[in-house]
């Protein structure tokens, strides 16, 4: 046990703290701290506390990696990568880089020359040690520019298995949809993926990619994926993915019995249904475009009768039977109060849109009638017509706006509105969404709710285009197996924190990914440097969370995300 000892150096008193330790059963000595003269402890209790300089402080991202990091360890996806995917025993695996670019991809997305300034600045760190050779784009490109989609689809199969045995996935239904994302890939690039076609972004100058997702309506958490040419619709993409579906369906009916695909009308062809007809077991729920089935929409709505429930309490619904794409099935007519109201104010948008162009151009060519535009080329008739015609491609405006031109010197429009021709669309079409499935003991309330499940697609897409969180973009690849990786482990990002989202979820928390991902991205560890005092070589440091809210607090707890905190300060 320590005592004070007062020792007589040339006559002056210095006092010592010593350590005693029974050794042997005798006491001994082990430790000897010198404290000083009776002037210099007396100085020293007397003389305020000194509070440690900082000099630096350092802050990590802290709970939304170790959240997404602690979902991967539960799913073991690393070591299931690399069961697939096997290099020597050096650096880092194929699973790691994988895992670090899929959490890099749903937190801070960026290109993979910062992707070690990004994770010098997390936790990951600890979590994750890697060199900042490691972590080059040159390093990263060499692990992964070999992986090839049959590796992606096996690494796929076996995540879906322990996604359904471990965390109990929901595969009634299941929804399939595309999107595209454009790129700035150069025209003269060899790469076959990128191609020019109909960019839902409205970049239709750029090179785009094509992405087909099979998610869970359970949190859309992605069970199947394929990138394909971006100049490819939806159609023909959706033909050629029904043979994979088929195959994926074998694999995922040993968990589910009865399988559910929900798909928009954009997806429709002869083809498509011929495939899934064929699968034993692999039902669906579709959609119909509402004008080739004019007949349906001549239906009058006092024929619809409501639905039951109080989400469809402003649902009306028809029930009959058709042959679509060669067989008889069900056809559910549906009419919505509040699908009117938006489509109106989306189409009284657009009209006025189209009336303010084709004035503009009213005004051009009385310009030229009354010779005040000196130079260029005088309009023609055909030319005039064209630009019309270009005006009113939105959707109805053809059919909403009427025009003439007249033939003289020089082309004069004009122009008005059909209003018989809109009451007719307000009455026979807005608001009216024609569905069709082969399920027929289906009650037209659970046709219409698994339908409207393909929110959960469209939310995902909307998620993997957001600048901030789960963003598909930057992307600075150039060659089809790059691009391939790229979409592979943004997919591997959205199941991420898909399965984040569920697991809060289940824990009482309701959030949008979004807010998800920013409430967790404030959760910071910090880092304080303190300048070294006395004989002390090296600073010392505090490690600590930032402040946070109660609803942050709520998050770290359910999560039991605690344990990733550093555990001392040095």
């Amino acid at each position: 046990m320590p005592s004070l000892t007062r020792k007589l150096i040339k006559g002056r008193p210095y006092y010592y703290l010593r350590h005693c330790q029974r050794i042997d059963g005798k006491p001994k000595i082990v430790k000897t701290v010198y404290l000083g003269s009776a002037d210099q402890l007396i100085a020293r209790f007397a003389a305020p506390p000194t509070v440690p300089e900082p000099q630096a402080v350092d802050l990590a991202a802290f709970a939304d990696v170790a959240a997404l990091f602690d979902l991967a360890e539960q799913l073991q996806l690393v070591a299931l990568i690399d069961a697939q995917l096997p290099k020597r025993d050096q650096g880092l695996s194929v699973g790691q880089y994988l895992l670090l670019a899929a959490i890099n991809r749903a937190t801070h997305p960026t290109s993979k020359t910062r992707l070690v300034d990004w994770y010098q600045r997390t936790v990951l760190t600890r979590l994750l040690p890697a060199s900042a050779d490691q972590l080059s784009s040159q390093s990263f490109w060499n692990h992964l520019s070999h992986i090839t989609d049959a590796d992606i689809d096996a690494i796929e199969n076996q995540l879906s298995q322990r996604l359904i045995e471990r965390f109990a996935l929901s595969l009634r239904t299941l929804v399939y949809d595309g999107t595209n994302f454009f790129t700035y890939i150069n025209t003269t690039n060899p790469a076959t993926l990128p191609a020019r076609g109909h960019n839902k972004q409205k970049r239709n100058d750029l090179r785009q990619v094509n992405l087909g997702l099979l998610v869970s309506t359970d949190f859309h958490i992605p069970l199947f994926h394929k990138v394909d040419t971006g100049n490819v619709n939806d159609v023909t993409e959706f033909k050629t993915i029904t043979q994979e579906l088929r195959l994926r369906y074998a694999q995922l009916a040993r968990h589910c019995e009865h399988i559910t695909l929900i798909f928009d009308k954009g997806n429709n062809s002869p083809e498509a249904f011929a495939t899934l007809d064929d699968q034993t077991g692999f039902h669906f729920i579709g959609s119909l475009v509402p004008t080739q089935h004019t007949d349906l929409l001549a239906i009058p709505r006092r024929r619809f009768h409501p639905l039951a429930g109080e989400r469809l309490k402003d649902s009306l619904a028809y029930r009959t039977r058709k042959v679509v794409f060669g067989r008889e099935r069900t056809v559910l007519v549906t009419y919505n109060e509040n699908l009117l109201v938006g489509q109106m104010q989306g189409l009284e948008a657009n009209l006025e849109k189209t009336r303010t162009k084709l004035r503009e151009l009213q005004h051009g060519l009385r310009r030229w009638r009354e010779g005040r535009v000196q130079g260029g080329r005088k309009p023609t008739v055909e030319g005039v017509r064209h630009q019309v015609e270009r005006i009113l491609s939105a959707q109805f405006m053809k059919k909403l706006i009427a025009y003439e031109l007249s033939v003289g010197k020089l082309p004069e429009l004009s122009f008005h509105t059909n209003t018989q021709a809109y009451a007719e669309l307000v009455r026979t079409q807005l608001g009216k969404t024609i569905l069709f499935t082969d399920l027929e003991s289906c009650s037209d309330e659970e046709i219409v709710l698994g339908y409207r499940a393909q929110s959960t697609i469209e939310s995902a897409f909307r998620d993997m285009k957001n600048p901030h969180f789960l963003g598909w973009f930057p992307m600075f690849h150039w060659t089809d197996p790059m691009i391939r990786v790229h979409a592979f482990y943004c997919v591997l990002a959205l199941l991420l924190s898909s399965l984040l989202q569920r697991t809060l979820h289940q824990k009482g928390h309701d959030l949008s990914l979004p807010r998800m991902l920013e409430l967790l991205g404030g959760i910071q560890e910090t880092t304080v440097i303190f300048a070294p005092q006395g004989q002390e070589k090296k600073p010392r440091t505090a490690t600590c969370l930032t402040r946070i809210s109660e609803e942050q607090q709520e998050l770290m707890q359910a999560l039991d995300l605690q344990r990733y905190q550093a555990k001392k300060a040095g």
